[in-house]
């Protein structure tokens, strides 16, 4: 039996729910003409309202993971009771602002590969996440909702990382540079975002599109994850993604007016 997860993962119980078929329904009218699999998992922080869409689905994180490697140099900084050091807080900002992958390469090796991001999710109760073998990062498998758990990591006084570190992640996803910064900031207003993408082989050459992040809009503030893969290209799957960020928003804003 697996442990259980830290209570600042647990949720409270919505007291909205009519809004969960109607935008059920939503989705499968737009995602009816799309190639590829997709799922989606949505939090608004201040009703604790959720969502999640086809929560069975499990993706290749691609750079998304990167955001996971950050928070498990971190934890491992505070376990050892230091600061980062000045080529670790380069590569964290490397990784996650231009999603470089030498630099995430770096980090994998500095937390100690797939059993270190695998001890970090842990102390994160993510569940469904499994490190990719050997250095291939990218190859680490998520679902939509564990990335919404790494995301309440970032927001969440109970979180494991403290204050100032959560601070920390955040500002560097709020820097990620123009061209990257697409995704679920679609969903409008200010975000903090981190998105990952790769031509996959095992897919026919097809693409992961991923996208994660904290998105203020409305009066709300959503943490958002889509995982998407088997798109024809990688605008395809932007597209997609950015839609569905749009439709959940949406609905979620909707229900708790």
């Amino acid at each position: 039996m697996a442990a259980a997860a830290p209570s600042y993962t647990s949720y409270p119980a919505p007291s909205h729910t009519s809004y969960r078929k109607g935008l059920t329904r939503s989705l499968d009218r737009y995602l009816r003409g799309v190639d590829g699999d997709l799922a989606v998992s949505v939090r608004e922080l201040s009703s604790g309202l959720s969502y999640s869409y086809n929560p069975g689905l499990r993706t290749a994180t691609a750079s998304i993971v990167k955001v996971d490697m950050v928070v498990a140099l971190l934890l491992r900084a505070q376990r050892q009771r230091r600061a980062l050091t000045g080529w670790e807080r380069r590569a964290a900002a490397q990784a996650i602002k231009v999603s470089d992958n030498a630099a995430a390469s770096r980090l994998w090796a500095a937390i100690g590969g797939g059993s270190g991001l695998a001890k970090a999710n842990k102390k994160l109760g993510l569940r469904d996440t499994r490190p990719g073998p050997g250095g291939a990062w990218g190859s680490t498998t998520t679902s939509a909702a564990d990335q919404v758990r790494l995301l309440n990591a970032l927001v969440s006084a109970k979180s494991p990382l403290s204050a100032r570190h959560r601070r920390y992640v955040l500002g560097l996803m709020r820097d990620v540079v123009p061209e990257q910064a697409w995704g679920v900031s679609a969903a409008g207003g200010k975000a903090e975002v981190k998105n990952g993408w790769l031509p996959r082989e095992r897919d026919g050459g097809r693409w992961t599109v991923n996208s994660i992040g904290r998105v203020r809009a409305g009066g709300r503030t959503y943490l958002i994850a889509v995982v998407s893969r088997r798109h024809r290209s990688m605008g395809v799957g932007i597209k997609v993604v950015e839609r569905v960020s749009e439709l959940v928003a949406e609905a979620v804003g909707r229900a708790i007016r």
